[in-house]
């Protein structure tokens, strides 16, 4: 079973990955745009950016929340995932319309902290309780 593990502690971290970059990318490409309106015509700039990195996100946070809540037992860690996930469907589908730039700029930064705490703590507890 440490093969379990291992692949849980690996979608953990790349869950926190991807919750960070949708986090940065929120950030940091409104001012990279200002500064060069070029990068508009990238793909990485577009606003559907946010929706491609929640396809992954929601899977990925999902089957490994799942596989370590079942291995440690402490469910409440799912709600860390369930949260934050919700939040960044929030801002990335009506962020926008409903609280402006800022509003959802802040939204996402929100969830994709709730989800990265829940995968420390899923890691955590899976590096201290499960010892198959």
């Amino acid at each position: 079973m440490k093969s379990l593990s291992l692949s849980n502690f690996n979608l953990d971290t790349t869950a926190i990955f991807l919750s960070i970059l949708c986090a940065l990318h929120c950030l940091f490409i409104p001012l990279a745009l200002l500064f060069i309106p070029s990068l508009a015509a990238y793909f990485f700039a577009q606003e559907s950016f946010h929706q491609i990195l929640l396809f992954f996100i929601i899977p990925i946070s999902t089957v490994s929340m799942f596989l370590g809540c079942r291995k440690h037992k402490r469910y409440n860690i799912f709600l860390y995932g369930i949260i934050g996930v919700l939040f960044l469907l929030v801002s990335a589908i009506w962020g926008h319309d409903l609280l402006g730039e800022s509003g959802e700029i802040i939204l996402t930064i929100f969830g994709s902290s709730i989800i990265s705490v829940g995968h420390f703590k899923n890691q955590r507890h899976c590096k201290d309780d499960c010892h198959d």
